[in-house]
């Protein structure tokens, strides 16, 4: 049975994050930012710790910590995956990425998706319940809101600009969806209106260099396995704008053979969205091992 390491998005920090774990990573970040990362995530507060480009870095970092541990408890994997932002986390982890310059890119990462559409402009929302042919044909038909993330069975987050998805929201209601539920973002991720940053990010790209990785990290763009380091430079550019296959990223690592989901990192998002995907899969989090 093969094991997964799988690395959490935004939305999984919390205020005292990282204590006892991850203080010298930390401290490397800090160094990196030339802001104190490790006061943000031990002492908050909370709304500061939010923001886009504290928030990546913070998960990031904290990310690279917990895989730190597992390494030193001699426990590996035989594939990679992170859900958007944690991509960057899984690159670290397969040794295609450094630290220093994941941190560095996903604070930048964070201040280009945040700077792509002005405040208000865009949203994003949850449908809860609807069959994916249906929400994607809803979109389609809205125009200016697209499917971004395809997290599990019965849920698929859509984002675009702030009329179309109220409007699309409605329309899915209305087609079946039990639910749609607004989410608290600060800008409309994974579809065409991050196109800026999606360019912003590919100059910076250009200036890192990506080792191949030593085990397969499954793309959230395609689904399924990458490591050469030009591919992985090619698919984070597209990842900005792409929708996050995540659903489909677990069916396809399972369908080679894996078995058991280890989820490294703060939170407990993606061993919730793995369990509706596969119930028979064996899941933890880095804390219990």
């Amino acid at each position: 049975m093969k094991t997964a390491f799988v690395f959490p998005g935004q939305g999984s920090q919390s205020v005292g994050m990282g204590k006892d774990l991850a203080e010298q990573f930390l401290d490397r970040a800090n160094a990196v930012l030339g802001f104190d990362l490790k006061k943000l995530c031990f002492e908050g507060p909370e709304d500061e710790l939010k923001k886009t480009e504290v928030q990546q870095p913070a998960i990031f970092t904290v990310s690279a910590a917990a895989f730190s541990l597992l390494r030193s408890k001699n426990i590996s994997c035989d594939v990679v995956a992170g859900h958007s932002l944690g991509e960057y986390s899984a690159l670290f982890a397969a040794g295609a990425l450094s630290f220093e310059d994941g941190v560095k890119l996903v604070n930048l990462r964070g201040k280009f998706m945040q700077q792509a559409v002005p405040a208000g402009l865009g949203a994003m929302a949850a449908v809860l319940g609807g069959e994916r042919e249906m929400i994607t044909n809803v979109c389609l038909e809205i125009g200016n809101v697209w499917p971004a993330n395809f997290n599990s069975p019965g849920q698929v987050v859509i984002s675009g600009e702030k009329d179309a998805v109220q409007k699309a929201g409605e329309k899915m209601k209305a087609a079946g969806a039990k639910k749609i539920i607004p989410l608290a973002v600060s800008a409309p991720f994974h579809c065409p209106l991050m196109q800026p940053a999606a360019d912003q990010l590919a100059a910076e790209l250009d200036k890192i260099k990506f080792n191949d990785a030593a085990v397969p990290v499954f793309a959230n763009v395609t689904a399924g396995p990458v490591m050469t380091g030009s591919e992985i430079k090619r698919l984070l550019i597209q990842q900005v704008t792409a929708p996050v296959l995540w659903e489909d990223s677990v069916k396809n690592m399972v369908a080679q053979g894996v078995g058991r989901f280890i989820e490294v990192g703060p939170g407990k998002v993606l061993a919730g969205l793995i369990k509706k995907i596969d119930p028979n899969v064996e899941v933890k989090s880095f804390s219990e091992l």
